[in-house]
């Protein structure tokens, strides 16, 4: 199974998340995507900067999602 990763910006001042950001990378397991997932949080957020984070109460929250295969039919 393969893992695709979503990530969602958030904050408590507009007490909404953004639609989800699916990463473009997908991983072999679920270990796998959820370091990534820590990982690319950790960079989203030090990109946003300490400023924005503290006034618009900004957080970030992800989603390792399995990807579904559709075999197909036989005989179809």
């Amino acid at each position: 199974m393969k893992f695709t990763l979503l990530i969602l910006l958030c904050s408590y001042v507009a007490g909404e998340c953004m639609p989800p950001h699916k990463m473009p990378t997908t991983y072999n397991d679920m270990y796998e995507c959820m370091e990534a997932g820590y990982k690319e949080s950790l960079n989203k957020l030090q990109k946003i900067g300490k400023e924005e984070v503290n006034k618009h109460e900004i957080y970030l929250r992800f989603i390792c999602q399995e990807n579904q295969i559709i075999k197909p039919e036989i005989g179809t």
